[in-house]
């Protein structure tokens, strides 16, 4: 397992430099820039590409928030930290006990602390304990337990399906299928008019700083009496027919507390596409952008997927390199409105990050089940 190894060194040289030699003592490979070879890359990119290439992260946090990199306003570890949550990464975070925050690692350390999804944390006084309690992490992340909880639900959620209803619209001049992804926290008792109105100012912010949408496209914001919804602009005419990945078009916050995310499917000059391959691990991301939004920080949610009934659609494979010549849509026509999942449990929020990947195979797989064949 490569493990990669995020701090800044001011404040935390002795506790960084005794990781290395534990890490290959258990088996496995530490990764850190100390270690980088001269190269052309920037140093903020090779980092992030060594962090791609790892298994896992680990954070240590001190007094220090270290320099701010003015592409993005954020400081390495915080840079890394953003781009673990977006891939998924497992992560064990270690916080340095005794040492006064400066204001941006104060407001750094309540993001990481506050990201309730099954995130390893603990704190630490010296370099022996830190140690230790690495030891244990990695060990639990190497013996790779489901970071998942389920519970059965004894009556059925009441979701909102945006392609069933029949009020505004934001995206109504969309000619194009939308695939939806729910996510309904259980016991919400939902939003006042004050805290949506709270939320609602934060949204593009927030839907900016998960990084999931091209800085390039702009985003636009629409209210109504019972839901907010952030949405980007519709690219099609700049890519034209090439084949192109799927992309998350809209989020939507509603005042029951469910967060609808809505994308594209990979799509040519044919159509859609629902690629079973392709399916789970955009799911996946939907989920993840979810949980990098920080709106939901605790207990259980409900999770839901659906596509509309459209002839557009085919269940096929998608080649980025070139389109289709034909397709059969397998019965996409039929009125039906949406295929839609039918949860009959609730998952711990681990769902909207390191176990989006499990959650995410899961419904493809139900979403499928609810075609015809």
């Amino acid at each position: 397992m490569r493990v990669f190894i995020s701090s800044v060194r001011k404040g935390l040289e002795e506790e960084r430099d005794s990781l290395p030699g534990l890490i290959t003592a258990l088996g496995h490979i530490p990764v850190r820039f100390e270690d980088f070879s001269a190269q052309t890359t920037p140093s903020r990119e090779a980092c992030l590409a060594a962090l791609e290439s790892a298994d896992a992260c680990l954070f240590l946090l001190g007094a220090d928030y270290g320099h701010v990199f003015p592409e993005t306003g954020r400081s390495a570890t915080h840079d890394e930290w953003v781009h673990a949550q977006r891939l998924g990464k497992p992560r064990l975070v270690f916080r340095k006990n005794g040492v006064r925050l400066g204001p941006d690692q104060h407001k750094f350390m309540r993001i990481v602390e506050a990201y309730a999804t099954g995130v390893f944390r603990d704190s630490f006084s010296s370099s022996m304990e830190l140690q230790t309690k690495v030891v244990k992490g990695l060990r639990e992340l190497d013996s790779k337990p489901s970071p998942l909880e389920f519970r059965r639900l004894t009556q059925q959620p009441s979701l909102i399906w945006i392609a069933d209803d029949g009020r505004v619209n934001s995206l109504s001049s969309i000619q194009e299928p939308l695939l939806e992804l729910h996510v309904l926290p259980m016991d919400h008792p939902g939003y006042s008019a004050r805290e949506m109105d709270q939320l609602i100012d934060s949204l593009m912010r927030r839907v900016r700083g998960t990084e999931y949408i091209e800085t390039s496209q702009a985003l636009n914001l629409l209210r109504s009496q019972d839901h907010a919804a952030v949405s980007t602009e519709n690219d099609q005419r700049r890519t034209g027919d090439k084949p192109q990945n799927g992309r998350i078009r809209e989020v939507r916050l509603h005042k029951t507390g469910q967060i609808s995310v809505r994308s594209t499917l990979p799509r040519d000059q044919m159509g859609s596409i629902l690629d079973p391959k392709a399916l789970p691990e955009q799911l996946a991301e939907m989920l993840r952008f979810t949980g990098a939004l920080g709106l939901i920080q605790h207990g259980h949610v409900v999770v839901a997927a659906g596509v509309p009934s459209d002839g557009r659609i085919s269940v096929d494979t998608f080649d980025p390199h070139r389109s289709r010549s034909r397709v059969q849509p397998l019965g996409f026509g039929r009125s039906v409105g949406m295929y839609q999942t039918k949860p009959d449990e609730s998952v711990s929020l681990a769902a909207l990050d390191n176990g989006a990947h499990e959650v995410g195979s899961d419904l493809s797989r139900a979403l499928f089940g609810r075609l015809p064949t």
